[in-house]
């Protein structure tokens, strides 16, 4: 028998199959270690034959392999070909996303206790062995027990005298290392509303792959992505359910498990070695049902898919930011077209291309105007700062938020406060001579934290002491410029001392379970206000909360980014969203330097349709996506000259392209990145906007071209992050 094997080595010299002899134990999709150029790698077996074009003499043997069962199924492989030829990377690249790392590199396996079991309580004992009867009539009342604390109780002579005898054996179980950070306890399914109904009916009834649900804000969409998967389960089938952020999965989750129990299965970069390997191979071995997290849970093992339903569609989270550089959707959609099944997307601000393919018709649009319950949306009111300002106030609060907050606290509610900024303040600046204290490796202001009294860089995490002095003049008027999470969280403390405060960023949700502790403690209502970054804005249901406080409402609005208009319109919605779920009515107020701006007037009155007609009408006249495609292939390396050698091959690549078919091409430069050095590697750009998706394989092809054991060149398609 030979093996067709891919090496598990990520180079475009070895992206091909090799032939290997192996025996029985070998099978398609299992992973194998196998001899490679005079050592020995792992490898996944994508097919078996029976004879070889080779002579035997030159092919060698399998080495050892890892799995039973195979780790690896036919979809597998049908998506690697899909995702190798789409992102031109090497097959091993894709399979590698398939399983977990850990698993991968052999660090973790499955874990057994010894438990003794009873087997016949007539046996033969002398009458000293005391501890033997003693541990055989324990045994006889319980039936089994662990074998270490057995051994503690009795002794090990006399437990292992009772296994020798015949009056027990021992038996190796299997442990399952379940996560933790979700609650306990069983859930009924809901009766469905009318909307919930027709928007169930829809699903099933059309024929479009791709069904996207527009739903504001605490219109039940979670409900019907449980009945969807409850059908899918029903008819034998499994299912894949996607959050954008880790600290949406506890929630989901314990949603999930008491609608379903052991059915689901957890897999996020939150959970230990050990407790990812079991959760993985309890959805290989069909076990689970069904698979939630973020983004990587795409690559689930589980066959026979009856539904994916990715919740939060528009977030930038989707889009892999390492390669493959992958769009989530689309990923997908591939597997969703291989298992015949529905693709639920749901938001309550979709991303402005989805929403015209649903206008198009491309996907099946399904709205929900309403809250569950009939239920109003939390009121808006703009407070403008700049007012603030003249009249005295230099905090981060204005008057009528101080007012709310003080209210909200009176009556025993709680309240969120947002702000996308960690750390204490965005910059330190020296009055003297204006200098900014910015990043050794990265080309970035540091953070000041004053929880551990430095200076962190967001980009890299490297860590600097707080100087007493401008480094660049010797100054000692050294300034905070701008506020962070902990900043607000110091301000409110003094505002109103008696509060409990929360802060939730990803300095403080750093540890296992971190995100679902935090949230934990805020649903017991431990804590009255909660302080927090974007990963409070979305998909969490506090029904206590009244009141939201959004500090910057600019911050994202004048980004030089196409997307910025579009990206403040769907954290001001989302976080709004927060406000106002249960019995009485949520206030929201929302803090601006801007606030004639009209993208601030249509997020104020929950006009999404209004939000699309001007932003799409905008892009048409720009030519921007969706009637374009932004394109850069990003070059970067440790030495300048490196990076500048590949960044014109690349553009004098593109150049050429652009001689051939001119009017594929509304623009095309060449230039230093925004953030022009990032972890040390200096950064270079190709930038370009296409008319379609023609060209794309050609330019991902002069990216590989170019890129260098010194430099690498890589391609973004609508980067998420232009800078």
């Amino acid at each position: 028998m030979y093996a067709q094997v891919i090496v598990d080595i990520a180079h475009a010299q070895v992206d091909k199959i090799f032939e290997y002899s192996c025996g029985d134990d070998v099978r398609e999709g299992c992973r194998v270690k196998v001899p490679f150029g005079g050592r020995t790698v792992d490898g996944f077996v994508v097919a078996l034959s029976e004879k070889s074009d080779f002579p035997p003499e030159r092919i060698k043997p399998v080495a050892s392999v890892y799995d039973e069962p195979p780790a690896l199924g036919k979809e597998c492989f049908a998506l690697m070909q899909g995702l190798a030829q789409r992102y031109r990377v090497p097959k091993a690249v894709c399979l590698r996303l398939f399983i977990p790392a850990e698993m991968r590199a052999g660090r973790v396996h499955e874990v057994y206790k010894k438990v003794v079991r009873l087997k016949s309580s007539d046996i033969a004992l002398s009458k000293t062995a005391k501890k033997q009867r003693e541990f055989l009539e324990y045994l006889n009342s319980c039936g089994e027990a662990e074998y270490v604390a057995c051994c503690e109780s009795f002794g090990r002579g006399a437990v292992n005298s009772v296994i020798e005898k015949g009056g027990a054996e021992l038996v190796k179980i299997k442990i399952n290392r379940a996560p933790g950070g979700y609650e306990e306890g069983q859930e009924e399914q809901k009766v469905l509303t009318p909307a919930q109904q027709a928007a169930l009916k829809s699903i099933e009834s059309d024929g479009h792959t791709v069904q996207l649900i527009h739903g504001v804000t605490g219109s039940g969409k979670t409900e019907i992505y449980l009945n969807v998967i409850s059908r899918a389960l029903a008819a034998g089938k499994t299912a894949i359910f996607l959050v954008p952020e880790i600290s949406l999965t506890p929630q989901m989750f314990s949603q999930l498990k008491r609608r379903f129990g052991d059915k689901a299965a957890i897999l996020h970069s939150g959970l230990s070695a050990g407790e990812r390997f079991d959760e993985w191979w309890r959805l290989k071995s069909g076990e689970a049902k069904i698979a939630i997290g973020a983004r990587s849970a795409i690559f689930s093992p589980v066959e026979n898919v009856g539904a994916i339903i990715i919740d939060e569609e528009h977030d930038g989270s989707y889009f892999s930011e390492s390669a493959p550089r992958y769009s989530t959707v689309e990923v997908a959609q591939m597997r969703a077209k291989y298992n015949g099944c529905k693709l639920v997307l749901g938001s309550a601000t979709p991303s402005v291309e989805s929403y015209a393919k649903a206008v198009s018709g491309e996907y099946n649009l399904i709205t929900l105007t309403e809250r569950i319950n009939g239920r109003p949306l939390p009121h808006i009111t703009i407070a403008d700062m700049r007012k603030e300002v003249k009249r005295g106030n230099n905090s981060a609060f204005s008057a009528i938020l101080r007012e709310e907050l003080a209210d909200v606290l009176e009556k025993g509610r709680q309240a969120i406060i947002f702000l996308n900024r960690r750390g204490y303040s965005h910059t330190v600046i020296c009055q003297d001579c204006g200098y900014v204290l910015k990043c050794e490796h990265c080309d970035v202001s540091l953070a000041y934290h004053s929880d551990e009294n430095c200076l962190k860089c967001h980009y890299c995490g490297a860590k600097y002491r707080m100087p007493r002095a401008c480094p660049e003049c010797g100054g000692l008027h050294l300034r905070y410029g701008g506020t962070g999470t902990q900043r607000v969280v110091a301000d409110l403390k003094q505002l109103f001392p008696s509060a409990r405060i929360l802060r939730m960023d990803v300095d403080t949700t750093s540890g296992k379970e971190g995100h679902y502790k935090i949230l934990k403690q805020f649903a017991d209502k431990k804590a009255d206000i909660l302080v927090g970054t974007q990963m409070i804005a979305k998909g969490h249901d506090f029904p206590s909360v009244t009141l939201v406080g959004i500090l910057d409402a600019d911050m994202s609005l004048h980004f030089s980014d196409y997307r910025a208009g579009e990206r403040t319109f769907q954290l001001i919605t989302q976080v709004s969203g927060r406000s106002g779920r249960a019995g009485e009515a949520g206030k929201v107020v929302l803090q601006t330097y801007s606030p004639e701006n009209y993208i601030l007037r249509y997020a104020v009155n929950y006009d999404y349709k209004g939000f699309f007609n001007n932003e799409i009408d905008l892009r048409k006249t720009t030519n921007f996506p969706p009637f374009s495609l932004i394109c850069r292939v990003m070059v970067t390396a440790a030495e300048d000259g490196a990076a500048l050698e590949a960044l014109k091959g690349v553009y004098f690549g593109c150049e050429a392209l652009r001689e051939r078919t001119p009017n594929e091409f509304i623009f095309l430069n060449k230039m230093h990145s925004p953030i022009k050095k990032i972890q040390g590697k200096v950064r270079y750009q190709v930038l370009m906007r296409l008319a379609s998706s023609k060209l794309l394989p050609k330019i991902y092809d002069l990216a590989v071209q170019y890129s260098t054991a010194k430099a690498l060149a890589y391609v973004e398609e609508n980067p998420v992050n232009l800078s």
